[in-house]
């Protein structure tokens, strides 16, 4: 029998897929586990369907007022507790600092990264990887203490390389300050057009109206993962903005070109040996993640359109011809 193992990922569809290298390998030695967001039953059925799922929607997660103690669910929080406590894991991991999470599962060992005091809630504190690598190697150290040999970073290659003739421009993200202006998507999609190329065009409900205006009637408006994925079965490259669906399309196997705009693209580029990104522009005050000091993010929204479009046709010369 194999020994059971959770593992605590409760943050977004990106931060999901980084995972999901390590939990399909652990699967192979383990029972694992997989306490998430609901999302992760799509991710489930597709890439690691060895692992099971304990949905939860954590509170401390949420964007805004994510700490305003009496709106939390106390009573499914309690539920999840006691379901996760009567598996009695074997071992129990998470790669954030959910470390009260993990002792109060019950977990005979417990294994993280200790910060501001939370080591106290582990039995096997392990070293930071270097704060500048990706934040795949967090896995990769939690996986080399468990025997997992995961690759590294620049070899990861979930599934064979994608060569469909599509060309997905997804101008979604989960928060405003990762979305590059919607107009200058729309004339880099007439740019690549006009070059011959065979774009589709996905993107977030709030945006469709916008694309709608601006003349282009096939826009896709997926509202699960799976639905995400299935747009994405004859596709050979992604475009898009810092957000969970270019992982997923790193997942698919399929080249991914990133506009990164308050984040460190060394950190969450998607796993892809042929990924390829344009950094934001320089602020003081970056990394910032989701909460800009400003009314626009500069980062982002100062490259330029010239910028993108040069970019992105030497990007698809190459992974298209």
């Amino acid at each position: 029998m194999k020994p059971k193992l959770l593992v605590l990922e409760l943050w977004q569809v990106g931060d999901l897929v980084i995972a999901s290298q390590f939990i399909r390998q652990a699967s192979e030695l383990f029972d694992v586990t997989v306490l998430a967001k609901p999302f992760a039953f799509d991710l489930r059925a597709r890439f690691w369907p060895q692992a099971e799922v304990v949905p939860i929607n954590a509170p401390w997660t949420a964007f805004s007022r994510k700490y305003v103690l009496y709106e939390w669910p106390w009573r499914e929080l309690g539920r999840v507790g006691r379901q996760l406590r009567s598996t009695r894991f074997d071992v129990g991991v998470s790669a954030r600092r959910e470390h009260l999470i993990l002792a109060l599962t019950g977990a005979r060992r417990r294994l993280g990264f200790p910060s501001m005091g939370s080591g106290v809630f582990l039995t096997n504190p392990l070293a930071l990887p270097d704060p500048g690598l990706h934040r795949y190697e967090y896995w990769r150290t939690i996986g080399a203490s468990l025997d997992l040999k995961l690759p590294p970073a620049g070899e990861v290659q979930f599934s064979p390389l994608h060569t469909g003739p599509v060309v997905l421009v997804h101008t979604g993200a989960r928060q405003s300050v990762r979305v590059w202006p919607m107009r200058r998507y729309q004339n880099l999609v007439a740019h690549l057009r006009a070059k011959n190329r065979v774009v589709r065009v996905v993107c977030n409900p709030d945006q469709r109206d916008e694309w709608m205006r601006g003349g282009e009637t096939d826009v896709a408006v997926p509202t699960t993962i799976t639905d995400l994925l299935n747009l994405m079965s004859d596709v050979g490259a992604f475009i898009g903005n810092d957000s969970g669906p270019g992982h997923l399309a790193a997942f698919l196997g399929i080249p991914t070109f990133t506009l990164f705009g308050p984040q460190v693209p060394a950190w969450f580029v998607p796993l892809h040996p042929s990924a390829v990104y344009i950094e934001g522009k320089a602020c003081p005050y970056k990394p910032c993640s989701d909460y800009c000091r400003f009314p626009e993010p500069h980062c982002l929204w100062n490259i330029t359109e010239a910028e993108v479009c040069t970019r992105v046709d030497e990007f698809l010369a190459t992974q298209l011809g």
